[in-house]
C-alpha cells in the first residue's frame, strides 16, 4: 500500500492546482489524521465541542509545514468527501492560523471537478459569511480542550502559492529521495 503522505505527490500543476488527500469529511466531528509511520488513517480524537467540520479537511502530499506535519488544506466541495480520497484541488487562498502559539497554515481550495464550486478562483469570491464560519469554527473547536487557536488572517492565492512552494522545499530537504 502506498503511503498517502510520501507515496502520492503534490501534483504536476502545483502550486496553483494540487492533489489533496482528505482526512476529515465535511460534517464530521471525528478528528482523523494520517499515522506518520504506517500511513493508515487513525482516529486522533472526537472533537470536544458540538462543532462539526464545515469543510473537507486534509493535506497536500509531499509537503511539510512548519509544525512538522504535512501542509493542511481545506477543500470546498458541494459534497462530503470520503477520507483518504485523492482530490484535485484549485488553490484560492490561505488561512493563517496560530495553534497553541505555533504557525499552522491552512490552504483553502475548491474541488476542481465540482461544477458547484470550481468557478471560484480567489478567496475574495467566497461569501463573507463562509469566511466567518471558518474563522468561528477554527477559533472555537478546541476551547473545551483549553487550547487557544487564533486566526491571524485570510490571505490571497499568491500568498498560498508561496506557502505551498516553501512546504515542498521543506519536505524535499527533510525527506530526500533515495
Amino acid at each position: 500500500m502506498l503511503h498517502p503522505w510520501h507515496g502520492a505527490n503534490y501534483g504536476s500543476s502545483a502550486p496553483e492546482q494540487v492533489n489533496a488527500i482528505i482526512e476529515i469529511s465535511k460534517g464530521s466531528s471525528c478528528k482523523y489524521e494520517i499515522d506518520k509511520p504506517t500511513g493508515l488513517l487513525k482516529l486522533d480524537r472526537i472533537i470536544y465541542s458540538s462543532f462539526h467540520y464545515p469543510i473537507n479537511y486534509g493535506f497536500i502530499p509531499q509537503t511539510l509545514g512548519e509544525d512538522g506535519d504535512p501542509l493542511d488544506i481545506l477543500v470546498l466541495c458541494s459534497q462530503s468527501i470520503q477520507p483518504l480520497c485523492l482530490v484535485k484541488a484549485t488553490v484560492i487562498g490561505n488561512m493563517q492560523m496560530i495553534d497553541n502559539g505555533e504557525k499552522d497554515d491552512k490552504i483553502i481550495a475548491v474541488a476542481t471537478n465540482d461544477p458547484s464550486v470550481n468557478h471560484l478562483k480567489d478567496i475574495i469570491e467566497l461569501p463573507d459569511h463562509f469566511i466567518n464560519v471558518l474563522k468561528n469554527y477554527f477559533e472555537n473547536y478546541k476551547v473545551l480542550e483549553n487550547k487557544i487557536v487564533e486566526i491571524d488572517k485570510f490571505q490571497n492565492k499568491e500568498t498560498a502559492y508561496k506557502v505551498i512552494e516553501e512546504s515542498i522545499k521543506l519536505y524535499t530537504n527533510n525527506f530526500p529521495k533515495k
